[in-house]
């Protein structure tokens, strides 16, 4: 384990020390003087980010419901989740999976068909994935017809076109294979996939409810629909945020730059919380859209200050919630084998 551990430490280190640079080669007093003039007209990013993810978490209802005719997990409950599985992926070096986890555990407390939450999240990851090939695609024609030359945008192109086959082949695999029941052979090394919720889950029992999903084709382009509405109106925070800090552009830029940024922050995902690798994407973008650097720069940071706002309350909320859930007991402290 620290193999891993120094890895995500140095990861982290690099990214801080990206951001320091970029910082200072930018000019930290403009990028201040610019935030300043935005002032508290810049709040109501948070909110809007609420609306975002009940975008979000609508799709993943949408493919909870064969599991959870009931309803016993409501709306507020699962846009709480989903905040939360968005604060672990974003702010905690989990490689974009452990918020998943983490979702699947939570749900789980409220919804008794635990192998069918568990598909329902696989699912929804990988058409999250489709969703986003299809939004930074989007972006990037935009973006060839804002730039000048396809630089940096073609360089995007080609690795979403040359990482393609990855997301078509986990399809093809989670539809016609049974990746869970082979992974059920050895989840006893790995108590994050053995366990969750407090119970074992089945490998067969995810592999069906998955290809119970994949059966629905209807469902799948409801759930879909809501993703991508969801990142569509992520848009709105560059939109907004550019306007108030003196550089407005139009609707086809900023989406433009918030799809190829999403792009490159997925593709980071080693670099815990995306440090320094977001930031740089949106000065990167935000320069090829016309933007000035100082204010591409500002706007990453917002960016950066509202997942702090929202994720910094989501884990906490988390932690309190597992703690009173599961009061703390001398035994689970216990060595192994005591």
């Amino acid at each position: 384990m620290s193999g891993p551990r120094t890895m995500t430490w140095l990861a982290a280190a690099a990214g801080l020390a990206l951001l320091a640079m970029l910082i200072h080669a930018e000019g930290g007093s403009g990028i201040a003087a610019a935030v300043g003039r935005a002032g508290w007209a810049l709040l109501p990013i948070v909110p809007a980010r609420i609306a975002t993810q009940a975008l979000d978490m609508r799709a993943w209802r949408v493919l909870l419901e064969p599991f959870d005719r009931a309803r016993a997990a409501g709306p507020l409950f699962l846009l709480w989740v989903a905040f939360v599985r968005e604060a672990v992926n974003r702010l905690l070096p989990v490689a974009n999976i452990g918020g998943e986890v983490v979702g699947v555990r939570l749900a789980c407390r409220r919804i008794p068909d635990k192998a069918g939450v568990a598909a329902s999240v696989v699912v929804e990851v990988l058409l999250t994935i489709v969703v986003l090939y299809l939004f930074c695609g989007l972006g990037a024609v935009l973006m060839l017809r804002l730039a000048a030359g396809p630089g940096p945008v073609g360089v995007v192109v080609a690795a979403l076109l040359l990482s393609l086959p990855l997301p078509l082949l986990a399809w093809w695999w989670l539809a016609r294979g049974a990746p869970f029941a082979r992974i059920a052979r050895w989840a006893r090394r790995l108590p994050a996939l053995h366990e969750l919720g407090g119970a074992r889950l089945d490998g067969l029992d995810i592999d069906a409810g998955v290809k119970r999903l994949f059966g629905q084709r209807t469902r799948l382009a409801r759930a879909a629909l809501w993703s991508l509405l969801a990142y569509a109106l992520g848009t709105f925070e560059t939109w907004y945020a550019l306007m108030l800090l003196g550089h407005p552009v139009g609707v086809q830029a900023a989406l433009a730059i918030e799809a190829l940024t999403q792009a490159v922050r997925h593709a980071g995902f080693m670099v815990p919380a995306g440090l320094g690798v977001q930031e740089a994407a949106v000065l990167l973008f935000g320069q090829l859209a016309g933007v000035g650097g100082e204010v591409a720069l500002s706007l990453a940071l917002v960016k950066r200050m509202r997942e702090l706002a929202t994720g910094v309350p989501a884990l906490v909320s988390w932690q309190w919630f597992e703690l009173r859930r599961r009061p703390l007991r001398v035994r689970d402290y216990a060595p192994p084998g005591s």
